[in-house]
């Protein structure tokens, strides 16, 4: 599905390049202005500043004059309204909302798919317009949030569950959690190691280290060669747990010669 965030009367220039970085984060790019209150906000210095490098996104972004002028080609609009209203569309968290959206639009999708299975041309235009859905979330101003008039467009009011004392969020920041919700719900991005893969000793350097430690163990008189018992099975069990890698085998087997020198040189 085509996704838009639009920002209705934005009035400070630093939400509209944080709502850029939220965006680009989660992997998103069409961003379109209601009426802001500078006309010139994407070019302005602390737009830039707050998008922290998500140039791309303010680039690509349209000031238009009319909310409807905003929503063209979109066909299934998510207000984010947190003031309880007398009428309008259902309320509801973005997790739960999101993951219905998608059951109905696999369900519709699904059954385009059947319907131009079943008739003469493979290419039936109904069957494309189906992949051409596209929901867009709509943010209001920051002081006065959106207009009745315009949640009453919407087919959802998402309400982003906070605490019940404090649940105050700046336009930044809620455009962030929309976007990583939606993101999540369309499947979301892998997570990647902040460090590379830990190299693991193999069993030859183990059983090097295992011997190197049999021999200080005996040189500082906490083994008894003539009565071992499971003390090197146990060690042995207890190194295979940790999963040594080649570095840390080096430490051990360092300790090692310095319990041996030690010993040796108290005789």
């Amino acid at each position: 599905m085509k996704t838009r965030f639009v920002l209705i009367n934005t009035s400070h220039a630093g939400n509209v390049g944080a709502a850029a970085r939220a965006m680009k984060t989660m992997g998103f790019d069409d961003l379109v202005l209601v009426a802001p209150r500078w006309a010139n906000v994407l070019r302005r210095e602390e737009t830039i500043q707050r998008a922290s490098g998500a140039l791309d996104v303010l680039e690509n972004a349209r000031i238009v004059a009319t909310l409807d002028e905003a929503l063209d080609g979109m066909s299934h609009l998510c207000a984010t309204a947190m003031t309880p209203r007398d009428f309008g569309p259902p309320t509801a968290a973005p997790r739960a909302h999101f993951e219905l959206l998608l059951k109905q639009e696999l369900l519709a999708l699904d059954g385009k798919a059947l319907e131009a299975k079943n008739t003469s041309n493979p290419e039936d235009p109904s069957a494309a317009a189906a992949g051409q859905a596209g929901v867009a979330f709509l943010f209001g101003s920051e002081r006065f949030g959106m207009t009745n008039e315009d949640v009453y467009r919407c087919h959802v009011a998402l309400s982003i569950p906070t605490n019940p004392g404090f649940g105050s969020l700046n336009l930044g920041a809620a455009i962030q959690v929309i976007a990583y919700e939606w993101r999540m719900a369309l499947g979301g991005f892998p997570v990647l190691d902040a460090t590379p893969p830990r190299a693991l000793a193999d069993a030859a350097q183990v059983a090097g280290m295992l011997g190197h430690w049999e021999q200080a163990l005996t040189t500082i008189g906490f083994l008894d060669p003539a009565a071992p018992k499971k003390l090197m099975p146990r060690l042995n069990q207890l190194f295979n747990r940790a999963q040594l890698s080649p570095e840390e085998i080096h430490i051990l087997r360092g300790v090692a010669k310095a319990m041996i020198e030690a010993a040796e040189a108290k005789r």
